[in-house]
């Protein structure tokens, strides 16, 4: 009896736990001490396939497209939609070859260059520094230049510094006035190279460590009041928890404002697997790569805490998101990739991670902005359509500068064959007007989750909300349709005696607001 009393009770907690199972957080909305920086929510755009040229940039003498200065205003106004506080360029890998000066003065006087990272096509110059940073001022973004350290000088980058950021008189703020900008321009984020690991020179840590000593001891402010630049060092890929050892301590931090860190959401660098007609097998697999960043911000973290107690140095996120073969019938070197649902959830738990750790994580970078890998704007010629992920992005934005409120979340799992993970990802924060807003991700493209949030410390009577969701995971807008997906009233959460109920349905994101 003794024997059979064990398996039946063996029994109940084998069905309790499967069917009975449920999503459960603790939402505590009176211990949020941290603001989740609006530059987490920043962006890269890079000299590579289409991404400037016809995506960014039509030229000043076309017809076709409506623009500024030869920047196209559908794209501008979708951009300050989405509030992008930052933009990365002009890399990547192409930073490390780019030369600055063939990028100002008369257009028909700049010389052409091969880009070859990128397609070897001919680079012919004709979006450099003014228009680079003339489009930011367009849009409303602070710029973020990324160095030349791998191919130019120590001279290279302090003249570029004092081109764009000095106002008295100099030989480089001499230059720029010459080329028709009396002001500066005030750029306070630089990139001192880009992955000196691999395309930007294949240096060893201690060798970087020197180079980049050397190079942000000539990179003056130059800013009026005597303003310090937010210098990044060219981070780890992934797990190289060596590098960010390294830079941690031989840089002196008096000289380092923050340290880069790339994670893109690969399976295999070899078979990367199609944009849209992937098969639940590839997508599981994307998705834990992409649930990876949890692991890789928290160890770079800890080493970072080693010798940085007080945070004041930033891990700044520069480059992330999916990476898929190309789109058939277009060039490899433009990887240019479609954009599904499976972006956007993607998307969304980043986020959510990011907001996690934001006390450490003080800015990001989506890879890239239009046209190229998890692009948030595609175009082709005059047409432009919205990615899943921008939507995502455009929700998000409530989070920006908003005080992160923690949450503690136990998750069903999403399981395919003989692995699991969390089916939901969720975070919240309270704006400067005091409104809360929780996003929440699920990931399960096969199952709804519902999801029950206990709520502290908020003063709230009713709930509102926005969804992304589609039919399938391998969904996205077209330019034929480029409506598919978009966002809609949520109409799935309840509010009850500080209890918050939700019901996700599958493959999906949700942005509540507390009112």
């Amino acid at each position: 009896m003794k024997h059979l009393l064990t398996i039946l009770c063996g029994i109940f907690l084998f069905v309790s736990s499967t069917v009975f199972a449920q999503n459960k957080v603790t939402l505590s909305g009176d211990l949020g001490k941290h603001t989740i920086n609006k530059h987490i929510y920043g962006h890269f755009a890079e000299h590579l396939g289409k991404c400037i040229y016809g995506g960014l940039y039509v030229g000043e003498n076309n017809t076709k497209i409506p623009n500024k200065d030869g920047v196209r205003m559908d794209v501008v106004n979708a951009l300050k939609k989405m509030k992008i506080p930052n933009l990365r360029w002009p890399g990547g890998c192409f930073a490390d070859t780019y030369q600055w000066k063939d990028g100002i003065g008369p257009k028909a006087n700049r010389p052409k260059i091969v880009n070859v990272w990128w397609g070897n096509v001919t680079e012919d110059n004709s979006f450099g520094t003014h228009d680079f940073l003339n489009m930011c001022e367009l849009i409303g973004p602070e710029p973020y230049l990324a160095g030349n350290v791998g191919s130019g000088t120590v001279k290279d980058l302090a003249d570029w510094v004092q081109y764009v950021n000095f106002k008295g008189v100099s030989p480089m703020s001499d230059l720029r006035a010459k080329n028709g900008r009396e002001n500066p321009w005030k750029v306070r984020y630089w990139g001192v190279g880009n992955e000196a690991w691999g395309c930007g020179g294949n240096m060893k840590p201690d060798y970087y460590a020197n180079i980049y000593r050397q190079s942000a001891t000539f990179m003056n402010a130059s800013f009026e009041n005597n303003e310090r630049l937010f210098r990044i060092a060219s981070g780890a890929s992934d797990n190289d928890y060596n590098w960010t050892e390294t830079l941690m301590r031989e840089i002196p931090h008096n000289m380092l404002e923050g340290i880069a860190m790339h994670h893109y959401s690969v399976i295999d660098w070899k078979q990367k697997g199609p944009s849209t007609t992937f098969t639940e097998e590839l997508y599981f697999k994307t998705m834990k790569e992409a649930l990876l960043m949890d692991e890789l911000v928290k160890r770079h973290s800890t080493i970072m805490d080693k010798y940085d107690p007080a945070k004041k140095v930033a891990l700044v996120v520069d480059e992330w998101g999916g990476w898929y073969d190309v789109e058939p019938s277009t060039n490899p070197g433009f990887l240019f990739q479609q954009n599904t649902m499976r972006d956007a959830v993607l998307a969304g738990a980043t986020l959510n991670i990011f907001h996690k750790y934001c006390e450490r994580v003080r800015m990001a970078n989506l890879a890239q902005v239009v046209n190229v890998l998890q692009s948030v704007i595609l175009t082709n010629e005059e047409k432009m359509i919205l990615t899943p992920t921008y939507h995502v992005l455009e929700m998000y934005n409530v989070h920006q500068d908003a005080t992160m409120l923690p949450v503690e979340v136990q998750s069903n799992d999403y399981t395919f064959g003989n692995e699991k993970l969390p089916a939901i990802s969720v975070s919240a924060s309270r704006d400067k007007n005091g409104a809360v807003h929780v996003s929440l991700v699920n990931i399960d493209p096969n199952k709804a989750q519902e999801i029950t949030i206990n709520v502290t410390g908020v003063n709230a009577s009713g709930v509102t909300g926005r969804i992304l969701t589609s039919a399938k995971v391998q969904d996205y807008n077209t330019f034929e349709n480029p409506n598919k997906i978009q966002p809609a009233a949520f109409s799935g959460a309840s509010l009850k005696n500080n209890t918050l109920t939700v019901k996700l349905p599958p493959v999906s994101v949700v942005v509540l607001e507390l009112k």
